[in-house]
């Protein structure tokens, strides 16, 4: 059994966070207990009174920590960087685990993000895909699509990542959209192949829909709107703390009247990849007023969509008229209702909707470019956001990620590779390849700059000040970087 599984809310663990004796939270959640877990907990239990010192010198003599690889790497800034992420995938390769800490075992190997972030990412991974396809990586693109695949079999979704601490919750579901990137290396025959992970990945971000009726509108993932259609949100089975930022949770609930629901609001927020930003907020300056599960988000249901389209479309390539008609016309009621819920004539902007309230949100945030991306916007909305976005949200070094200076690392000033990518590719769908152009010069500009000055690619980026180094978060900005790698080396692909 894993760290995690034996004591998340044990005494030990419990010790350990709150004291922060290692390097972050997530620290020690990763470690590796050197003997079994429960007499590592029973010893503790014979020790009254540790003081810092002791705990720490307690958690070295039974515990490994995590390995830290890419911090003994040294890039040679003298050469392309494109070079260089050619040879940091091999550097950010994770053979098959073996199950002895925290890790979920994977079958096959795969490429991690780098930095703190030891394990697969579910978001993450497609975008690091991007640049394996420029690097002609099929192999491990295949790899990286069965450990999902495995994730599905085993766990019944693919967790945010592949640790015990990670279920309960998922990750924005581009599982469709790696499927269909393989498919282009592979064939049609790719989306037989994964056809069944793709139906049980639906079923379960639509799981319990046959529970809602008019007094109970929301379970789980799954939210019946007003007008009878379903939408998604982003939901954790679990409604205490995070292990991995345990102390950063607690001490959030302080003041909270119901912590358990602050917690799971924190937990889905996690789930979004967007960890975090004042679009979960209701006061964009309090992060203690995040109600994610409430919201109704414009990015996500994008992606289910596109999960129903290709569903349609691999069971149009089975035969099965009956199914693939059926998810055609889910893709199609879905569409309907991202534009009827989340479009704002008025401020030609798509934005998300607080189920709640009744009412949309008021942050302008880069998830509006997601309806471009899955060519879900008409001509007529896609030139009126490309105005927004070229006036509010591009700077120096590329697409800010929303309008407001939080402190949070997914505001502004900080801008996200995956984000750059779906607004690049957004723009290109309605044609817009001059303001698509201007984005991917500066991105690449500012990732080449940072990357000469630092010999790192970073995990985020602050785009409105490119001499300075992004900051924000629960953690420092983390190098490596998976999808910043990928987004990068695709960019630079397309622009030569």
């Amino acid at each position: 059994m894993s760290v995690t599984e034996i004591y998340e809310t044990g005494e030990l663990f419990n010790a350990v966070q709150m004291q922060s004796i290692l390097e972050d939270g997530k620290t020690f959640p990763d470690c590796i207990p050197k003997c079994d877990l429960e007499k590592i907990i029973s010893k503790f239990k014979q020790i009254n009174n540790f003081n810092e010192a002791d705990l720490k010198k307690f958690v070295a003599e039974n515990f490994d920590l995590p390995p830290a690889i890419a911090r003994v790497y040294e890039s040679n800034t003298t050469i392309p960087v494109d070079a260089h992420i050619e040879n940091l995938w091999d550097v950010l390769t994770r053979k098959p685990d073996n199950g002895k800490s925290s890790l979920i075992p994977l079958p096959f190997p795969y490429i991690v993000p780098g930095g703190r972030f030891r394990e697969i990412y579910y978001w993450d991974s497609y975008f690091t895909m991007l640049g394996l396809q420029v690097s002609k990586r099929t192999d491990m693109i295949e790899n990286m699509v069965d450990n999902f695949s495995y994730l599905i079999d085993i766990v019944g979704y693919i967790p945010n990542g592949n640790r015990t601490y990670y279920k309960g919750r998922s990750q924005p579901p581009f599982y469709s959209l790696m499927v269909k990137l393989l498919s282009e290396q592979k064939g049609e025959a790719v989306l037989i192949k994964y056809l069944p992970q793709l139906e049980k990945e639906y079923q379960f971000w639509m799981m319990d829909a046959d529970l809602l009726s008019e007094t109970n509108n929301a379970a789980k993932h799954i939210v019946k709107m007003p007008d009878g259609s379903l939408m998604n949100r982003y939901w954790d089975e679990y409604d205490t703390p995070r292990p991995e930022s345990y102390k950063e949770d607690v001490e959030l609930a302080h003041h909270s009247a119901d912590k358990p629901a602050l917690y799971r609001h924190i937990r889905a927020a996690a789930e979004s990849g967007w960890d975090f930003s004042c679009r979960w907020f209701k006061d964009v300056d309090s992060f203690a007023s995040i109600h994610t599960t409430e919201i109704i988000p414009v990015d996500l249901n994008c992606l289910i969509m596109h999960l129903e389209e290709i569903l349609a479309q691999a069971y149009q390539s089975v035969n099965n008229v009956r199914a693939a008609t059926h998810y055609a016309s889910l893709a199609a009621n879905r569409k309907a209702a991202i534009k009827k819920y989340c479009w704002n004539a008025e401020n030609s902007f798509y934005f998300d909707y607080d189920f709640i309230e009744g009412k949309q949100k008021n942050n302008y945030t880069l998830a509006a470019m997601f309806p471009l991306f899955f060519n879900i916007a008409s001509f007529d909305e896609a030139e009126k956001i490309a105005e927004t976005l070229h006036q509010k949200f591009l700077k120096d070094g590329g697409l800010l990620t929303t309008l407001a200076t939080t402190g949070q690392q997914w505001d502004a000033p900080n801008g996200w590779a995956p984000l750059q990518w779906i607004a690049i590719k957004g723009l290109n769908n309605y044609y817009m390849f001059s303001l698509s152009k201007e984005i991917a010069t500066r991105w690449v500009q500012l990732n080449k700059t940072v990357y000469k000055r630092t010999g790192k690619l970073m995990e985020k980026y602050n785009v409105a000040d490119i001499n300075l180094d992004a900051g924000g978060g629960e953690y420092p900005s983390q190098d490596g970087f998976g999808w910043t790698n990928g987004v990068l080396l695709k960019l630079i692909s397309e622009m030569k």
